[in-house]
């Protein structure tokens, strides 16, 4: 598993997260799907190749929604999280909700009948399955949006071909008023990334970072910029509480330390240099040998040759 999956699932992992994407692009920000009602979910299903072989398959992140009280149920809530554009992505989801639908039939239930002893299957309610593809890449995504856009159907099967549309939830290009639908770290990313596909000069968010370490590690593998996660490495951040004004600030002032550090570090070397120098010269004076030299001031017998002509000719 690449780092960039390992932080979006630690990121997705929070029932808090889940359920304010779900609630911010589905429900206009309303709280529909409650974070409480949030169970993970097995990511992994099978299925069986040509060859007959068994193959796994794994979702980004995969929750049941529990709430039997609920307005809305919902099965189960799939996320799948895209730098780069896939070609084959209804297909995966295709066969990610196939799997899961799959996994509501295998919940029904064989009972005995208690006088005649007959068994009978108890059919369970069936509930949707929903799955967002989070798109983070900076070509929007126009394609691929549906089944249709993958296979090749002649119109002539168009009756007999179903398409499946996928949820495309393209993050970069959101507006500033779908932004604000998300509650939580999800609106401080949309919002980074909203503003750098502006274009303009990015102005961090005064919002509170509810999961410091893991958000901040999905920013830095989906901006490419390790500093993000730099910025928590020493554990100085207070764990709850902070900002993303704060976050840069902090970048900044590691930054500047990191160019004292090293120039502090070349100044040491330069004056280690000129201290070998006069030593050198100190001692070509004193007609010792080039070989001792070279042997006391860590150097091949040539590179001492050569100084010495330097030496000589000035």
């Amino acid at each position: 598993m690449g780092e960039k999956d390992i932080a979006q699932k630690n990121f997705e992992a929070y029932n808090d997260v889940v359920a304010d994407i779900v609630n911010g692009s589905l429900f206009d920000g309303r709280e529909i799907i409650k974070a409480d009602s949030l169970v993970d979910a097995q990511p992994f299903s099978q299925y069986k190749a040509d060859d007959g072989t068994l193959h796994e398959q794994e979702r980004d992140v995969a929750k049941y929604c529990m709430d039997m009280d609920c307005n809305v149920r919902l099965a189960l809530i799939g996320f799948e999280n895209q730098i780069a554009i896939d070609w084959d992505m209804p297909i995966r989801v295709f066969g990610y909700d196939g799997d899961s639908y799959r996994d509501e039939m295998n919940q029904d239930k064989v009972v005995a009948d208690e006088i005649t002893g007959k068994k009978r299957r108890v059919r369970n309610k069936r509930y949707p399955v929903i799955t967002l593809v989070l798109y983070f890449g900076k070509t929007p995504w126009k394609k691929p949006l549906s089944l249709y856009d993958v296979i090749d159907v002649p119109d002539i099967l168009k009756p007999f071909v179903n398409d499946f549309k996928i949820n495309i939830i393209d993050v970069p290009r959101l507006t500033p008023e779908q932004v604000k639908k998300y509650k939580g770290d999800f609106q401080i990313i949309a919002d980074y990334f909203v503003q750098i596909n502006s274009g303009r000069e990015y102005i961090p968010s005064t919002k509170k970072i509810q999961h410091t370490d893991s958000m901040l590690k999905l920013m830095s593998v989906l901006t490419k910029d390790m500093r993000y996660a730099e910025s928590i490495a020493d554990n100085s951040f207070e764990t709850e509480g902070t900002n993303m004004c704060e976050v840069l600030d902090r970048i900044v002032a590691q930054g500047e330390a990191r160019g004292e550090a090293r120039g502090e570090a070349r100044g040491e070397a330069r004056g280690r240099e000129k201290n070998r120098m006069e030593m050198i010269n100190n001692m070509l004076k004193e007609n010792i040998s080039i070989e001792v030299i070279a042997r006391v001031a860590k150097m091949t017998v040539e590179q001492v040759a050569a100084i010495s002509k330097k030496t000589a000719i000035i």
